[in-house]
């Protein structure tokens, strides 16, 4: 069975309503805290890979709220980090 392709679109849905407390997640947005790195910063790492995002959002950092984010999801928001690469 081939692997379902993450949902970048879908990804940005859940970023507007789960991140964008603390991250600047797309350019119209007015306000995030200033502490965090946008998401276009996140995308911008040498290091970045969809990959590590998804992995790291399902394994949160203490100062990150704790989500109940499925595979599914946390890949869709990781790839739409990914579409923000320039």
């Amino acid at each position: 069975m081939p692997a379902i392709a993450a949902d970048a679109d879908h990804g940005a849905d859940l970023a507007r309503r789960w991140c964008a407390t603390c991250h600047l997640v797309e350019g119209a947005q007015k306000q995030a805290n200033a502490d965090v790195l946008s998401f276009t910063e996140i995308a911008a790492k040498t290091d970045f890979t969809p990959e590590k995002v998804a992995f790291f959002l399902l394994d949160p950092h203490p100062k990150m709220p704790n989500f109940p984010l499925s595979r599914t999801e946390a890949a869709d928001i990781a790839a739409y980090i990914g579409s923000l690469r320039k």
